[in-house]
């Protein structure tokens, strides 16, 4: 391991090492204040990181995490598209979105900025960020694409800002390849503003330290970072340690999806294999590289060193292979509308791969997928075309200290918000019903998987058009070490008398009519430990919270509750020991 060797003064390197981490906090906060479309402002499905001039890290803020992993890697792509660094000039800006470069779908739109200093460049500003539409065959995601090109506007690395001059031309046409301009308008220059920002707080900090200050203060923060993984690293068992799972499906065809991953400790590195991982399939849940190696490093580092924060130190030690031609490195012209589904089951497999090894930090599979529900049609109201499009919370998985996290959004949209009901109904002709905790949904064990979410939405006019991705019903969220699985998915679609229609789960352009209903019904984590020792009292807890039934206690856990809502101790002794 290398010896540990300082440059900065350690309190004037993390006086640095903070500045740079609120330039990016500022950066975001810029972003939601200025950003047009809710599913930004509200939702914060987005992400920004500032860069040293060697493509470095030098902070970031809280935000998706799968665009965090990849800003830098995209800044990189574009470096070799313009032949270089010496092809950057004060005042460029650059836009791109193409699956295969940034990984992620096409909503999926990077802006980033070089950043000057007296002639030099210093760094760069970069921030990723999910517009309502790009043109794709259907409003928002495709659910049932089977083609990049079904999927909306593709951009390589483009120039859209030249030495300060506005591109209007380029602006416009990426602009009005979607269905909401106005809000592409209005997200595209919050995008320009964050960069902007980042640019000045950087330049700050430079002329406030010095720049031979910053770097020597970055510098020691990255070695620092790399040599903590290391010592953690070396404290854990060699060998090799596999895991595998499935997807439902493609949302194309009934096949099961395979992902399997191989993790292997060695020498104080850490090799991640996904050889035997499905070939590209004929859906959407394909994905990039880069989107790959994030969820990759993402599931590193929630067993190596959680609580730190990135730094450009950070993942010198994890190696990752991928076939070529997988779901996990997606070539023309594969779709991509769905690359989260696959990596949110990759980083829940890289972490049950070592659940013998780290039985103590591992923890169940979570529900693992944004279940998605689209709502769209023309506002009788105001004559305009709307689209409500938002992710749903869902249980996370139980581990060796307590209980999964209940209704949180899954792993790779990481800091995402709920969507507040005051926005979706003064926003949108809809009205929201039931927005409750799912009993029963969470994975049994001695500590419980988090709970899944009901939404009931009730359409208020004529032709409203329904799209559902929902993933994990045939492969619910596991359990670990003798925990069970939480409940899968379910969504029920409901006419106005109250008929059920469909039970489907992924499909395109389901027609509704006024006064019809969606209920969704998002999966639980799964538990962690034998269930049967789970205190009874904790049991009962979970009862009179109404997380669970006076059947299901005593069906999972042996618990039998009266009707006074007390435990009947002698029932319980005899039940538990009848198993």
């Amino acid at each position: 391991m290398e010896k540990i060797h300082f440059l900065e003064n350690p309190i004037t390197t993390e006086i640095v090492r903070n500045a740079l981490i609120s330039v990016a906090n500022e950066m975001v906060e810029s972003l939601f204040r200025s950003a047009y479309s809710p599913i930004i402002y509200e939702l914060q499905d987005c992400a920004v990181a500032i860069f040293n001039e060697n493509m470095e890290m030098l902070g970031q803020s809280l935000g998706v995490p799968i665009f965090l992993g990849s800003l830098g890697n995209t800044i990189k792509v574009a470096t070799k598209y313009y032949g270089g660094i010496d092809s950057y000039q004060e005042g460029d800006f650059y836009v791109l979105n193409d699956s295969y470069l940034t990984g992620t779908h096409l909503q999926d739109i990077t802006v980033f900025s070089p950043i000057f200093y007296k002639g030099n460049l210093v760094g760069f500003a970069s921030n990723t960020a999910n517009w309502l539409d790009v043109g794709a065959k259907s409003p928002a995601t495709p659910v049932q694409s089977t083609s990049i090109f079904q999927e909306g506007l593709r951009m390589g690395p483009i120039k859209i800002i030249d030495r300060g001059e506005m591109r209007k031309d380029l602006f416009d046409t990426i602009c009005m390849n979607s269905r909401f301009p106005a809000n592409a308008m209005g997200d595209f220059n919050a995008q320009i503003g964050a960069c902007k920002t980042g640019e000045k707080r950087l330049i700050e900090i430079i002329e406030k330290f010095g720049l031979d200050t910053l770097k020597r203060a970055t510098h020691d923060v990255n070695l620092q970072s790399e040599n903590t993984e290391r010592e953690m690293i070396a404290k854990l068992p060699e060998g090799t340690y596999a895991a595998e799972g499935f997807l439902d499906n493609d949302g194309i065809t009934n096949e099961p999806v395979i992902v399997k991953v191989k993790l292997t400790i060695k020498s104080g590195e850490i090799y991640i294999d996904l050889s035997g991982s499905n070939k590209m399939v004929k859906g959407g849940t394909n994905c990039g590289l880069v989107a790959t190696e994030a969820a990759c490093r993402m599931a590193y580092k929630m067993i190596v060193q959680p609580d730190a924060p990135v730094t450009a130190g950070c993942f010198k030690i994890l190696h990752i292979n991928v076939p070529k031609g997988s779901i996990f490195d997606a070539h023309e012209p594969a779709a991509c509308a769905w690359f989260f589904t696959p990596l949110g089951l990759l980083i829940d497999l890289i972490i049950k791969s070592l659940e013998d090894v780290m039985p103590d930090k591992i923890t169940a599979a979570h529900y693992g997928d944004s279940m998605v529900c689209f709502l769209s049609g023309i506002n009788s109201s105001t004559g305009e075309y709307y689209l409500y499009d938002a992710p749903t919370v869902g249980g996370w998985g139980a581990y060796t200290k307590d209980d999964g996290e209940n209704c949180l959004i899954n792993v790779t949209n990481g800091n995402f918000k709920n969507y507040p009901i005051e926005i979706l109904e003064s926003h949108y002709p809809l009205k929201l019903n039931q927005y409750k905790i799912r009993p029963d949904s969470g994975g049994p064990g001695r500590n419980r998987g988090g709970m899944g979410l009901i939404k009931e939405y009730e359409t208020l006019m004529e032709e409203t058009s329904l799209d559902l991705w929902f993933e994990r019903y045939k492969f619910p969220a596991w359990g670990v070490q003798g925990g069970k699985s939480g409940k899968p998915p379910k969504v029920l679609i409901r006419d106005s008398f109250g008929q059920i229609k469909s039970e489907l789960l992924k499909f395109n352009s389901y027609h509704l009519g006024k006064g019809w209903k969606v209920t969704t019904c998002t999966g639980g984590g799964g538990g962690y430990g034998d269930p049967y020792k789970r205190e009874p009292e904790r049991v009962l807890d979970d009862f009179i919270n109404e997380y669970i039934s006076r059947e299901h206690a005593q069906k999972e856990y042996g618990v039998v509750i009266t009707e006074a809502r007390t435990i009947d101790y002698e029932a319980t002794k005899k039940l538990r020991s009848l198993r």
